[in-house]
């Protein structure tokens, strides 16, 4: 009896599973034609085949299994709460809230930072009673006064004669650890664990000439997502539904040929290069062609600059164009970038919860946030980072812009119209996924070995903190 196989899918045994990969040109492949070399970090690969078990649902809408992730995972790692120049002067706070719980990160008169929970430890009611930036020469709380030092010492009690039993000496505010990079100000409410460097390995270094700590808040948006919050995360770690969601971008982006890399328990990485065709058109545009199709947002900036020459790639003329663009705009010389690092999607994913894009013309940052302690929403925001100026003082941080679940990104002022309607996109997507969990007769989903590694490693580290 013969066996008819699915449309392009292949016998079990013709490849090990974790081997296969798209035919087209790889990323590596692809940047050896470059003018301009990608640095070293770029130009190496770290997939590692981490099996093909389904997962279950359950764990994207079970109310005990969320309720041990905020324990287990949010209560006890590393997550950036701020950039630094949200808080540059003595007394200025943050709060970062995720889930049910709130912290307060303040700038000492040192110039250092401390964190706390948000908590007074009176009756318990939060010092500020939501999250965003602020300043002042103490934490007070808004009930009854009692009075912290921004260093976290008891500095007055209203009625003290009333509290005998209180001691000053034993009532500092409950601190929590705070790490620095890349001009990032992160918190982890555990005293347990790694440090933030050793946490972030091999982020550090693979940054080390990314400059992220040169770099400004130009936009800042928020978004309530209809799914839990590592529904929202995997929807970015994949390039497999570009075919059928965001069909506009094969003309530009590859995307069955990106490259996937895995680093330890908490950074991943996709490497998707621009100015090429997708290896799914039928008929690939010429080099030419393409760069018409990658500007096709603003037709004004078209001129002799973007004339493919003898020998060159659509790549090469893009990555050219932008450095002289994008350094006028922003006042930076970007000659020491490669063609890589100004037009192609690199992304890093740290757990749990903060995507960054290294590259000068996609300049993302994402975080995701469980809202309240309901697994079915989340809270999804998105920061531009852009190079602050060589000479002068950059703009002050973008105040955030929330938007609702049924409003578009691109009502976001500053946010590009075809970027937003990509977004929307996803969360069309998210909304439908996170009903279809319940609605699953099967129970579990079927990962791709190569194209779908990033999710399954971020699952297996979930698995292993809650072990823990």
């Amino acid at each position: 009896m013969s066996v008819v196989r699915p449309h392009g899918l292949p016998n079990a045994n013709d490849t090990a599973y974790g081997e296969a990969r798209c035919p087209a040109p790889s990323v590596q492949e692809i940047i050896t034609g470059d003018k301009f070399p990608a640095p070293a970090v770029l130009t190496q690969t770290n997939y590692q085949y981490l099996g093909s078990e389904e997962i279950g649902f359950e764990r994207y809408y079970d109310q005990s299994i969320f309720e041990a992730e905020i324990d287990k995972i949010w209560g006890k790692t590393w997550q950036w709460v701020c950039r630094e120049d949200h808080i540059p002067e003595p007394g200025d706070h943050y709060v970062y809230e995720v889930a049910h719980l709130s912290f307060i990160v303040v700038r000492q008169e040192d110039g250092s930072v401390k964190g706390f929970v948000n908590s007074c430890l009176h009756r318990a009611t939060k010092f500020r009673k939501s999250e965003g930036c602020g300043s002042a020469a103490a934490l007070r709380c808004p009930y009854h006064g009692w009075t912290w030092s921004n260093d976290g010492a008891l500095k007055a009690v209203p009625n003290a004669w009333d509290f005998p039993h209180v001691d000053p000496d034993k009532f500092n505010l409950p601190e929590v650890r705070i790490g620095h990079w890349g001009g990032f100000v992160f918190l982890n409410p555990s005293s347990d664990g790694p440090d933030l460097l050793e946490y972030l390995a091999p982020l550090p270094d693979h940054f080390a000439t990314w400059d992220m700590d040169k770099r400004y808040v130009d936009l800042h948006m928020e978004k309530e997502l209809p799914c839990n919050w590592k529904t929202a995360q995997e929807a970015f770690l994949e390039s497999y539904h570009v075919l059928e969601t965001h069909p506009q971008l094969m003309t530009g982006v590859g995307d069955a040929n990106v490259q996937y890399d895995l680093y330890g328990d908490h950074v991943s990485r996709f490497y998707a290069a621009g100015g090429v065709n997708s290896p799914h058109l039928a008929k690939p545009l010429s080099e030419q062609e393409l760069i018409d199709q990658m500007l096709v947002g603003d037709r004004s900036v078209l001129d002799d600059s973007l004339t493919v020459g003898e020998g060159e790639t659509a790549r090469i003329v893009m990555a050219r164009f932008l450095r002289k663009v994008m350094g006028d705009k922003f006042k930076v010389d970007l000659s020491r970038f490669s063609d890589s690092e100004m037009i192609d999607t690199i992304e890093y994913h740290v757990f749990p919860n903060m995507v960054l894009f290294p590259g000068v013309s996609l300049p993302m940052v994402y975080r995701f946030r469980p809202i309240g302690m309901d697994p079915n929403r989340t809270l999804f925001e998105i920061l531009f980072l852009r190079p602050k100026p060589d000479v002068g003082i950059a703009p002050e941080p973008a105040e955030p812009v929330r938007v609702r679940e049924e409003e578009s990104y691109a009502t976001v002022p500053g946010m590009d119209a075809a970027m937003g309607a990509v977004y929307d996109q996803d969360t069309d997507n998210l909304r439908a996924q996170q009903q279809g969990f319940r609605a699953s007769r099967k129970g579990r989903q079927t990962l791709g070995n190569y194209q779908e590694v990033r999710i399954r490693h971020l699952n297996q580290i979930v698995d292993k903190y809650l072990k823990n």
